[in-house]
């Protein structure tokens, strides 16, 4: 099977690999459609994800495919059923590392919830926690709406997190995937003002068309933060950049939020708290919430279903696998918001 190698800190490759073995609790999934993921997949080709810097690695972790296959134990997978979220992490025959391996022609999904009901849902077994959100997906949500759940998910996952309610006025910095999910759930969930802030005018205008009540450039924060002064409840890294956590202080009300969700490479987190009221909190969310993660599918489908989100509204470019280093070209210049990998 072809498979996407960091093989050195800014090399990729299409290698041929074995497929994985199917173990009990596991089906093997042909996939079908993948997506990058511009923070972290952009952080692990260079070297700078924090804890996952081993060279070669297998590189992927937002994918939707077909089962093929089920282990003896499966019992809530079936051949034919289209899910999300299949991995790889042995490729210790092969002299590699995974990156969670989802870059693959096939992959391996986890019966989590079979595991948890026969009592085996611990690391001597194999299981790790990412295993609780490899789900099937419905049959009428399509290829590419499915593979950006992967995303969608954790965002959602991420309002709860962050304790963001309906009537809130947020700013996020960042107008990725991940701001653009942030400004297009917020409006979704009744949030009374949603900004964002972005070096490129293109983004700044996709954000506008998600909703975003205004747009800004990093050049009017220093105007924002008198403008808008103890005024928000919450500010969003979307980005993950150290700075910003000091940059959004002044701006959030007396018990507002500073709220990091893009994974940060700098090893240390400054944050001088005297830019800030005197009661604020500062939540770093740089993994998921599995619980809140899976929970989210059901609701995120419901918005599907009913045409209030849309992989269109996302989806800016689409390559075969075997161009997935132009595409990583195409990120790096700014050009993407979210590119699919076809298979």
């Amino acid at each position: 099977m072809r498979a996407v190698i960091v093989s050195a800190p800014g090399k990729l490759e299409i290698a041929d690999l074995p497929p994985p073995r199917v173990g009990p609790y596991q089906a093997l999934v042909k996939t079908e459609i993948a997506a990058l993921c511009n923070a972290t997949d952009s952080k692990l080709i260079g070297g700078h994800f924090p804890g996952v810097q081993a060279f070669p690695m297998v590189l992927g972790h937002e994918d939707a495919g077909i089962v093929q296959q089920v282990g003896p134990k499966v019992r809530n997978f079936a051949v034919g059923d289209r899910v999300i979220g299949g991995l790889v992490f042995e490729f210790a025959q092969a002299g590699l590392h995974s990156g969670w391996g989802g870059f693959c022609d096939f992959t391996l999904v986890n019966d989590h919830d079979a595991m948890v009901a026969d009592g085996v849902a611990d690391a001597a077994h194999g299981w790790f926690e990412c295993h609780e959100i490899q789900r099937k997906v419905a049959a009428d949500i399509s290829p590419a709406d499915a593979v950006l759940l992967c995303m969608w998910r954790e965002v959602y996952g991420g309002f709860g997190d962050f304790n963001l309610t309906a009537g809130q006025r947020i700013l996020v910095f960042g107008a990725g995937p991940v701001g653009l999910s942030f400004v297009k759930f917020g409006k979704l969930l009744g949030l009374k003002w949603v900004g964002v802030v972005d070096p490129l005018p293109g983004k700044r205008a996709v954000a506008e068309k998600m909703g975003a009540d205004a747009t800004f450039a990093p050049e009017d924060v220093p105007a924002l933060q008198r403008e808008l002064a103890r005024s928000l409840d919450a500010v969003i890294d979307a980005v993950g950049n150290e700075k910003i956590v000091n940059l959004a202080l002044p701006l959030v009300k007396m018990g507002g939020s500073v709220c990091v969700y893009g994974v940060v490479a700098a090893p240390t987190l400054p944050v001088a708290k005297e830019l800030g009221p005197y009661n604020f909190n500062l939540y770093v969310h740089q993994w998921p919430t599995r619980w809140r993660e899976r929970e989210a599918q059901e609701p995120l489908c419901a918005w599907i279903r009913a045409g209030r989100l849309s992989a269109a509204e996302f989806v800016t470019h689409r390559f075969p696998l075997e161009r997935i280093a132009e595409a990583f070209a195409a990120v790096r210049r700014g050009e993407v918001v979210k590119c699919l990998l076809q298979y």
